[in-house]
């Protein structure tokens, strides 16, 4: 019998998992995306991605939200575990968001547990750089595998004021292995400029996943929604965005041929209709 969803149980040597990831740093660029429902999940797990990542970023994509604060624990189960459902092959990281990752080692742990254990996740991820190592540590001490994140940290923005490119080359790279001393066995670069995210790259023993980070990072990550042309507002898509389709036309297009054949009494029709 089939697992619910219909997909065949991986083979355990066939799934990518956190010590296969970080063995891939030098071998082949990493391919990840987000993802926060099971058909799109399932959808990716079968294309050659690497790693889904279920973001806070839910909360402006999903939740048309300004920023991720707002998004509960509670709600990052339920995405990843939807998710984590959905693949075999599939790396899945899910975000700690916030304020578990600001309130220190205990609640950070305690919050990862719950997730690795209510959606069967691979890993989560932690914002933050060296002042996070204590908690990248007394997580990865739990038993539970962490991605790091350095450069722009969406969770900081009350404090950053705004959404800008980070250059600040000492602190990235501290920051950067401090993330890797703590057990982190990956990190997410976002928004730094493409010579820091070469260097950061250069000397880190782990992947780096870039986002906004230039073409030198071991891998690269994009929203889902994005990538597929999928968000509601396009005129503020970021420079660093590549959109490879434009699915929000398709839908527009879908959504206004069906209204006008339902008002033109077209749909349904006979071949539609049950006899």
């Amino acid at each position: 019998m089939l697992p619910p969803g219909g997909r065949q149980p991986t083979s355990i040597s066939m799934k990518l998992t956190p010590p296969k990831f970080r063995e891939l740093k030098g071998t082949r660029k990493i391919v990840m995306l987000t993802a926060y429902d099971f058909p799109s999940a399932a959808i990716l797990d079968g294309c050659g991605v690497d790693v889904i990542l279920v973001g806070d970023s839910l909360g402006n994509v999903v939740q048309g939200r300004t920023t991720t604060l707002s998004v509960t624990l509670e709600q990052m189960i339920y995405h990843a575990e939807m998710v984590v459902r959905a693949v075999s092959d599939t790396l899945v990281v899910v975000d700690l968001p916030f304020p578990f990752c600001q309130l220190g080692p205990k609640a950070a742990t305690k919050a990862a547990a719950r997730i690795l254990k209510e959606t069967q996740a691979d890993a989560v991820k932690i914002e933050g750089g060296a002042d996070r190592a204590s908690t990248i540590a007394a997580v990865v001490a739990a038993g539970i595998p962490v991605v790091g994140h350095c450069g722009l940290l969406p969770q900081a923005v009350r404090k950053l004021g705004r959404f800008v490119v980070q250059r600040q080359r000492e602190q990235i790279l501290a920051d950067v292995a401090a993330v890797e001393a703590a057990g982190a066995f990956g990190v997410v670069l976002e928004c730094i400029t493409a010579d820091i995210a070469d260097e950061a790259t250069r000397l880190a023993n782990i992947p780096t996943i870039g986002i906004g980070a230039g073409s030198h990072c071991d891998g690269q990550v994009l929203v889902f929604h994005d990538l597929l042309g999928f968000s509601a507002d396009r005129a503020k898509t970021p420079r660093h965005v590549k959109r490879y389709a434009d699915l929000r036309q398709t839908i527009e297009g879908a959504a206004k041929q069906y209204a006008d054949e339902v008002r033109n009494g077209i749909f349904p029709g006979k071949e539609s209709s049950f006899r």
